[in-house]
């Protein structure tokens, strides 16, 4: 029997109480993909990004396995309760203008010694100042810009963050931070998205991998020698506590820099499908969801109830989930995936009842936890626990 076969029965054994939709993580799978992460990341700590898992439990499982350290959130709002639910070490990767959040932070010692904020610009100071409810000292975490700027800028590879991109810049923005009361510079975050976040290996997309390849073959070699001259400028100003790189699609190249001493990633704990296009690592899917066959339509032909959830990014294809088990399904090229039906084509759709399952894999990481209340831990072929997502928790952080 094939892994995906087998993977799919035993899948069906462990939650045949279940009625479909619902969502699961193989826990076998989950803790595979934590020991590469740690494997690949080759003696420097992981700091797990929690927008990629939105679940406490799994981040509470990660966190409890050697190698990682701390965790990466998205905003304010999730900042302070994950420090409330005892979470000690909690980069908050975005800027906010969260005022009420800013509040509660400066006013709560406890807080302020857990929460780390990202800033970029003295605007943001300057909002937070006028959030104050009492005296904490803020810690700041500075963004570098990690993006590949080619031909006088005109040309550019790399998400749109930080207006910070030189060590004149860093360094100077950096003396503004420590000579201002109540804020403290402690790191220093660099995310390469446009190596960390995309894939250099797509199927059927020979070409486009190979541009991808030499693009990041020199933005690599760019932003290491930039990143390094940041650090070093910034040591000058501050004693920085970490200084944070990288991501699931980028940990070997990210940590072989000496002036990083933390990897990001998380979406390698879930492996959704958009991290299969990568050379450099194999993950094993671990977050599924599944939707039930309502009809038969005709010979290869069977709908499920919905499943239509795009990932965020640029609107395509690639950002749509993908039936993974059983094999060879596919969607109908005039519907794609729907918001009530989702008509699916291919010969394995003969072999499948009514009521029956077909498990998908979504595009991204923790976005499906948007969709569903909780998850159905599996081990082998049972369910051994359920556990709330954010949303189940009842926290909307977005």
């Amino acid at each position: 029997m094939s892994g995906a076969v087998s993977d799919r029965s035993r899948y069906d054994r462990a939650t045949a109480h279940l009625d479909a939709p619902f969502a699961i993580v193989d826990l076998a799978a989950f803790d595979a993909n934590a020991a590469d992460l740690v494997r690949r990341a080759g003696g420097k700590p992981v700091r797990v990004a929690s927008k990629s898992v939105r679940c406490r439990a799994l981040l509470e499982r990660v966190l409890a396995a050697e190698g990682f350290a701390g965790i990466m959130s998205f905003t304010l709002a999730e900042s302070i309760w994950l420090a409330r639910q005892g979470f000690t070490d909690v980069l908050l990767a975005y800027p906010s203008a969260d005022r009420t959040g800013f509040g509660e932070l400066t006013d709560d010692p406890e807080l302020a010694g857990a929460i780390t904020v990202l800033v970029d610009d003295p605007s943001q100071l300057d909002l937070i100042d006028s959030s104050r409810g009492g005296p904490e000292t803020v810690r700041v975490c500075l963004e570098l810009d990690t993006s590949l700027e080619l031909f006088g800028g005109r040309v550019r590879f790399g998400a749109r963050r930080s207006p910070l991109r030189t060590p004149e810049a860093l360094g100077a923005f950096a003396e503004l931070v420590q000579n201002r009361p109540g804020f403290e510079v402690v790191g220093l975050m660099a995310y390469e998205g446009h190596i960390a976040g995309v894939g250099d290996r797509v199927a059927g997309r020979p070409l486009r991998s190979q541009l991808v390849r030499m693009m990041q073959t020199r933005a690599r070699a760019e932003l290491a020698e930039r990143r390094a001259a940041v650090v070093q400028r910034l040591r000058q100003v501050a004693e920085l506590e970490f200084v944070n790189g990288g991501g699931t699609g980028s940990v070997e190249s990210t940590v072989a820099e000496s002036a990083v001493t933390e990897v990001a990633a998380g979406s390698g704990l879930y492996q959704p499908r958009l991290f299969d296009n990568y050379a450099s690592f194999r993950g094993r899917p671990a977050a599924l969801f599944a939707q039930p066959v309502v009809r038969r339509p005709g010979v290869g032909v069977v709908t499920v109830l919905g499943g239509g959830y795009p990932a965020s990014g640029p609107a395509g294809g690639d950002r749509s989930p993908v039936p993974y088990l059983p094999e060879g399904l596919r969607y109908d090229p005039q519907e794609g995936a729907g918001e009530v039906q989702t008509p699916l084509l291919g010969t394995a759709a003969d072999d499948l009842l009514i009521g029956d399952r077909v498990w998908f894999r979504h595009a991204k990481a923790g976005e499906l936890c948007e969709r569903f209340a909780e998850l159905h831990l599996v081990e082998g072929d049972r369910v051994v626990e359920t556990v709330p997502t954010y949303r189940g928790e009842g926290r909307a952080f977005l």
